[in-house]
């Protein structure tokens, strides 16, 4: 049976308790504790949703870390069937370190719809909004590129921005880009945030370039496909050994991955909840008795966004749910 009910409106529920539990750790600079958190959180309330999903994008092989991992079944067992793509925190470390655009999100789909890119953890990737989404094409340079956006947006090229992670395999991406004067945002994580910023009107920021991991990609895809723009990708092995399990297991690693690709299904929904403030959302508030925490849904089918803003209580959830969202020393609550 395929989804015909707006998930996205219960997904929300999973990455509100994520974010609510992990933005306890914001700035404590402990990676793991922020992680832990919104795993636990998102697993609890993904566990309460009518479906019978299997988690398609996750966090690799089972271990004894608390995650969500690839092949992890979840919801009630019931219809609809559906794939799922998780990242309880897309910019741990943002949150750890108390920086902007770190977001909780999760994508379902139709059942066998994603994209598995299995072992290879990173996609080279390019994304833009809907006013340029006919201009990209991966396989032409970076140069190209810009200048194909400029041209679609109607600005100079000296007028775009593009959004690139902060990493040294990008030193020649970067010095392409400033050679012809096009501005960069340089991000030290979190390009699901990134590449979504292509897609909002008056962001400031028109193109993602750059390598990122494999699990966001399809995520963004998700995302991308509910609100409008493009993306393409491709594989991009780590090293000798992992092109030869692509060899092996017939991944082409030269394909482009189209949008239609990486999500192959209409009936695609999104849901984000802001964990440290950011271009789309606000962080978390924590206000003693009340959280406060905004989110976006969206759904490809019907092409709706909405923006969710709400107010939780601390005591009533704590009373119903095995999360603890409450601040809390020596177990006494500060209420």
């Amino acid at each position: 049976m395929s989804p015909d009910r707006n998930l996205a409106l219960e997904m929300v529920r999973a990455t509100e308790a994520a974010a609510m539990a992990a933005g306890r750790w914001m700035g404590r600079g402990d990676k793991n504790g922020v992680d832990g958190a919104a795993v636990n959180a998102m697993r609890f309330m993904l566990n309460t949703v009518e479906m019978d999903g299997v988690i398609v994008i996750g966090e690799g092989e089972k271990d004894e870390a608390p995650m969500l991992f690839n092949g992890e079944k979840l919801g009630r067992g019931e219809e609809p069937k559906v794939d799922i793509a998780v990242d309880p925190i897309d910019g741990t470390r943002l949150t750890a370190y108390g920086l902007p655009n770190a977001v909780s999100v999760v994508a379902f789909a139709e059942r066998g719809t994603m994209y598995n890119p299995q072992h290879i953890f990173y996609m080279d990737k390019i994304a833009t909004g809907p006013y340029a989404a006919h201009a990209i094409n991966i396989e032409a340079s970076p140069t190209d590129n810009i200048r194909a956006v400029a041209r679609a947006l109607r600005k100079s090229v000296e007028d775009v921005t593009v959004v690139v992670l902060d990493r040294p395999r990008h030193e020649e991406l970067i010095k392409e880009i400033r050679s012809i004067h096009a501005r960069i945002r340089l991000i030290p994580d979190g390009d699901v945030a990134g590449a979504l910023s292509t897609c909002k009107p008056n962001s400031g920021i028109d193109l993602l370039m750059g390598v990122g991991g494999s699990p966001e990609a399809i995520i963004t895809a998700c995302a991308i496909k509910c609100i409008g723009g493009n993306m393409q990708c491709k594989l991009w092995p780590r090293n000798d050994e992992d092109r030869e399990k692509c060899k092996e297991k017939g991944m082409d690693v030269n394909k482009v991955l189209h949008l239609n690709d990486l999500v192959k299904s209409e009936n695609v929904f999104f849901a984000a909840t802001g964990v440290t403030d950011g271009d789309w959302l606000r962080g978390v508030r924590y206000m003693g008795d009340g959280i406060e925490t905004s989110s976006l849904v969206m759904r490809a089918k019907s092409g709706t966004l909405r923006y969710i803003n709400a107010v939780h209580n601390v005591q009533k959830l704590d009373e119903i749910s095995s999360i603890k969202y409450g601040a809390h020393q020596n177990d006494a609550y500060f209420l």
